[in-house]
């Protein structure tokens, strides 16, 4: 029941083949969902109406005004159900996703509500093109995915969600923030993860945030927020979260990290606060003094987007196996930055084999970087970046 869809997952290095039957169930899965999806707004509501009649209590999860959610959720278990053929990068994923549902109370008639409603309204709107197989095809996709998010849930022994309260918030710019909470228990995550947040301004219109700090003896965690034209959550955070107000935050997930046992070399590309997530990472590994060489570019349309510059240079300052390049779009030739967007500039230096490579930012940054890098000789497998979107 997530309410935020998600951007595609890398391939892991060595993916195991899907059988043939797998294959073909999710060929039927995407030809049918492509002549479905320009009918997303009614399918979508459609879909509500099924889910909230098969399961009342369901309608507690949704924000008031539907009108926010719109076709998220539906476009989120059709991602899914897409990825069937791809176990390796799928079961990590739908284990993360079926723990941070339990913030919710989801339980397994919930799930199987969903399955229904989701079909039924598939078939609503296809009408003759949904023959048994693609139902059958719908159907067992679904039931993989739910059944691997229920395991996962039924196995977590951490809280659903923990309370934080806010002990700062701080403008950093007029669209941008700087808020650090203290939780009422230690938040389990690691350095470059990202939890979901619930905000009293905006009650169950839940939205990923990554912790800017490597976590702390306090249990003490700092989110950089910039408000998006239209986004509800972010634009509240930023204009009107206050001292003493109480965040709820959901389990950890994302997969991005260093191993600082490693030998190998990293690449850091970071977009506006996509370098919450990285700086994160780059705070645990400054309590050691040797690391791995990392290159970190930070980049933005302009200087101003830059916020988090002068703390990243201090920190390069004392830690010699750290290597900070800004970047910005536009605003002329500055000593010391490269010029134009974080894709060009990083591929400048060719395909950085031998680098374990992060790259955090807007999903739109994300897939431009990560392409143009496979086009300049990039690997695949060297690429590490997480699924979720900022608003």
């Amino acid at each position: 029941m997530t309410a935020d869809s998600v951007s595609p997952l890398p391939r892991s290095s060595a993916p195991r083949e899907a059988p043939a039957a797998v294959t073909a169930m999710v060929r039927l899965i995407r030809d049918s969902w492509a002549m479905s999806e320009p009918y997303i707004a009614d399918i979508s509501q459609f879909f509500y109406g099924m889910l909230f009649t098969l399961a009342p209590t369901t309608r507690d999860f949704f924000p008031i005004n539907m009108e926010i959610q719109r076709g998220r959720l539906v476009r989120a278990l059709v991602h899914i159900v897409q990825m069937v053929d791809r176990p390796d990068d799928l079961a990590p994923f739908l284990r993360q996703l079926g723990r941070d549902h339990r913030k919710f109370g989801v339980v397994p008639r919930h799930y199987e509500a969903v399955g229904t409603a989701l079909l039924a309204s598939l078939k609503n709107h296809l009408g003759p093109a949904w023959t048994p197989e693609v139902e059958r095809a719908w159907a067992e996709a679904f039931t993989i995915a739910a059944r691997a998010m229920q395991d996962a849930a039924a196995a977590d022994t951490n809280p659903p969600s923990w309370s934080a309260t806010v002990v700062e918030h701080r403008r950093l710019t007029w669209d941008l923030a700087l808020v650090r909470l203290v939780p009422d228990q230690p938040v389990p995550y690691h350095p470059g993860q990202y939890v979901s947040v619930e905000v009293p301004q905006r009650p169950r219109l839940w939205r990923y945030l990554s912790p800017a700090n490597a976590p702390r003896e306090d249990g003490g965690i700092e989110f950089h927020v910039r408000a998006i034209d239209g986004g509800w959550v972010s634009r509240a955070i930023v204009s009107h979260t206050q001292p003493g107000d109480v965040w709820r935050l959901g389990p950890p997930l994302g997969r991005m990290t260093v191993d600082r046992e490693t030998s190998r070399a990293v690449l850091m590309v970071a977009g506006g606060t996509g370098v919450a997530p990285l700086r994160a990472i780059l705070d645990h590994l400054a309590l050691w003094g040797e690391n791995p060489k990392t290159h970190l570019f930070y980049g933005g349309p302009t200087r101003e987007d830059l916020y988090d510059l002068e703390e990243l240079r201090a920190l390069a300052a004392t830690n010699p196996w750290l290597t900070v390049t800004p970047v910005v779009e536009r605003g002329g030739d500055v000593p010391g930055f490269e010029q134009g967007t974080l894709a060009e500039a990083v591929t400048r230096y060719g395909a950085w084999p031998g680098h374990h490579i992060l790259v955090s930012g807007s999903p739109a940054m994300i897939r431009a970087t990560v392409s143009r890098m496979l086009v300049a000789g990039s690997a695949l497998d060297q690429i590490q970046y997480d699924p979720f979107t900022i608003d």
